[in-house]
This record gives C-alpha cells, structure tokens and sequence, in this order.
C-alpha cells in the first residue's frame, strides 16, 4: 500500500465500521458519550455549543430560513411555527474533528511543511463547515417536516456527510497540495 493511499485506506476502514456501526449508533454514540466524560471532554466541549449555534444560524440566515440562538438553543421557524433543538457538546462534530486527525497521522507523513499546514488547515475548516451543515440541515428537517427526520438524519445522514467530506478532502488533497510526493508513474486516482 502506498504512503498516499493510506488516508483513503484509513477512512474507508472507519467508515465501514461506523456503517456496520448505524444500527447501534444509539449505542455507540453511549460508549463515545462515557469516554468523552471520563477524560474529562465534555465541560470544554460544552463551551463550543454557543459557537457552533450562532454559526448554524448565520448559515440558515444565508439562505432565508429565520433562526435564533441563545447559547446552545436554537430556534428555527418552521412553516408550522418554531422548532427548538439543543445542541449539546457530543452533538459538535467532535468525532468527526477525531476522525480527520487519524487520517492526518496517516497521510502527512512525509512531503513539505507548507503542505502540511495547508492540508491541516483545509481539513480543519472543511470538517467544521460540514458539522455546521449537517447541524443545519437537522434544524430545517426538524423545523419543516418534524423531529423524527431530523433525528433520523442526524444519527445516519450526518455520518455518511462526515465520510463523504474526508473522501473528498483526500482526494483534493492528494491532488493539488499533496502532489509533489508522488513519484513518476503513480496515480492519483
């Protein structure tokens, strides 16, 4: 296997188990949940709620859906009045922050410093983009057509988003900043 295939390698490996995973995503988000509290995660974690509900409502504002924040609480009106979700610390994307950053191990081995930086960065941003999306997306199915869809997305949709980015990340990735170590006669593809 070669040194540019193993982030795609590592992200098909992690999205395969979170798709065996989707049945008992109840559960497995249970043993996320109790990890991030024994290490001590969630309090800090918990912080970047606020943040990430003011960033959710920018987004919706850019496209005409009118929504409020307060701290963690949001409220997105809907054609049959207001929708209040609560986002809470294992609800910020902060799997998918963990998830990037063992593909990053995996793939910046080797090659510029300044490639690096920008592959971290691009990554980062991409990442918390998405999340900010996916959290969107949750507040206008909840808003528009009820809470059961917007969890169903949640808990399903929102996942295969997160897998679907780092694909695409890798591949620009490899493509336009990680190009220069790949040797003469290997793909990129």
């Amino acid at each position: 296997m070669s040194r540019e295939r193993s982030p795609q390698i590592l992200v098909l490996a992690a999205c395969c188990l979170i798709l065996l995973a989707l049945p008992f995503i109840t559960s497995y988000n249970d043993l996320l949940t109790a990890a991030g509290m024994r290490l001590g995660v969630a309090g800090p974690l918990q912080s970047v709620s606020p943040v990430e509900a003011r960033m959710v409502v920018a987004l919706l504002g850019l496209v005409g859906v009118h929504a409020a924040a307060a701290g963690n609480q949001l409220v997105v009106w809907g054609p049959d009045g207001p929708a209040n979700l609560f986002i809470s610390w294992n609800c910020i994307g902060w799997q998918s922050l963990v998830l990037l950053a063992l593909s990053l191990v995996a793939g910046l081995r080797g090659g510029s410093r300044e490639a690096a930086a920008q592959v971290i960065v691009i990554g980062v941003l991409g990442t918390v983009l998405v999340n900010v999306l996916r959290v969107a997306i949750v507040c206008v199915l909840a808003a528009t057509v009820g809470r059961w869809p917007a969890v169903v997305f949640h808990d399903y949709a929102g996942t295969l988003m997160t897998i679907a980015w780092l694909f695409a990340f890798w591949a620009g990735a490899q493509r336009w900043l990680l190009a220069d170590r790949l040797g003469p006669g290997d793909e990129l593809a």
